[in-house]
């Protein structure tokens, strides 16, 4: 995808986090009570869905903000199909996972599982594809943003290790799917020398 598309893309994106933030704000945040991740309630399974959407007040967006836009930039290098199927992946594994083993009945939203997801996908990537410039990127990107890892140890009052840590998971996966997808097209592309 091209820079400038992907840029408009993932400002459009935050924009819309913003919009909902603003009506969630206004509404006393019962978006977040309605449509976030209840842990092991049935009912709200589609939490998974709705959660990265939203978030617990403007400081939690606004810290989710600048690695939202600049991890999800950086994921859509590979084009916007595989990025919305690397976002996919991540979005309902981070979900899951919150789901199934948060306390239950506790309420979890944020996009931070799946900015986790896109920040191991980034950092796997090139080792997973074996290119030297993705794996420098990988490089600067664990040297600035290398410390938001310690999110996926338990323990932090009031943030969710699950999605971190389902979302790295699935980051990890997808970089190993995408990896093998790329190989495999490019291997089929080869000609075939004759003998």
């Amino acid at each position: 995808m091209r820079p400038f598309s992907a840029a408009a893309t993932m400002l459009l994106f935050t924009f819309a986090l913003y919009v909902i933030e603003a009506y969630d704000v206004s509404t006393g945040l019962r978006l977040d009570a309605e449509d976030g991740i209840v842990a092991g309630d049935p009912d709200h399974l589609v939490g998974v869905l709705w959660a990265p959407l939203l978030h617990a007040g403007w400081l939690h967006l606004w810290s989710n903000t600048l690695p939202f836009l600049i991890f999800g930039f950086l994921a859509m290098a590979g084009g916007l199909r595989q990025f919305l199927f690397v976002t996919a992946v991540i979005w309902v594994i981070s979900g899951l996972g919150v789901w199934l083993l948060s306390p239950q009945g506790s309420v979890t939203v944020g996009a931070s599982g799946v900015i986790f997801g896109w920040l191991m996908f980034l950092l796997f990537r090139g080792f997973f594809a074996g290119s030297v410039k993705q794996i420098l990127l990988a490089v600067v990107l664990f040297f600035f943003w290398g410390g938001v890892l310690f999110g996926v140890i338990p323990g932090q009052p009031g943030i969710s290790w699950q999605a971190h840590l389902f979302g790295a998971l699935a980051g990890i996966l997808c970089a190993r799917m995408v990896a093998r997808a790329d190989r495999q097209r490019r291997l089929s592309q080869e000609p075939v020398m004759p003998r």
